[in-house]
């Protein structure tokens, strides 16, 4: 299964981006939500963007996987997702809009080519499983 390496290197991800929102939760004294702290807020919305797109994404890899597509495009997306969502992470930390949007591009040209390709590998099934 390719697709557990790069679910355990994303786990890896979200464990740093959840201890740096620790870090600062203990930093300002915010046990909950972010009293308005900007350096705070952009932390939480890191790990929760992370969250957000991390997992549909790997599901998707997952399920294409199974399909029996070509190894090498599910490294391809494994790889695109990790550099997706490390461009983001740095971006939201330091302000970078242009970096952060990059991020979200590459993440959602790959959720959008992830979906394609499992649509494709579907019905490409149903033609050909009667052969």
């Amino acid at each position: 299964m390719i697709t557990a390496l790069y679910a355990s290197l994303c786990a890896l991800l979200l464990v740093k981006l959840s201890l740096q929102v620790i870090s600062l939760r203990r930093k300002h004294q915010v046990s909950l939500g972010d009293a308005g702290n900007a350096e705070l807020q952009a932390a939480v919305r890191t790990q929760g963007n992370a969250t957000e797109y991390i997992p549909i994404t790997l599901i998707l890899m997952m399920l294409l996987e199974w399909a029996t597509a070509a190894w090498w495009i599910i490294h391809l997306a494994g790889i695109a997702l990790l550099t997706s969502r490390i461009i983001h992470a740095s971006a939201l930390k330091t302000g970078n809009v242009k970096r952060r949007v990059l991020g979200m591009k590459i993440t959602f040209f790959l959720i959008l080519a992830l979906a394609v390709l499992n649509i494709f590998y579907l019905i490409a099934g149903y033609f050909f499983a009667g052969s």
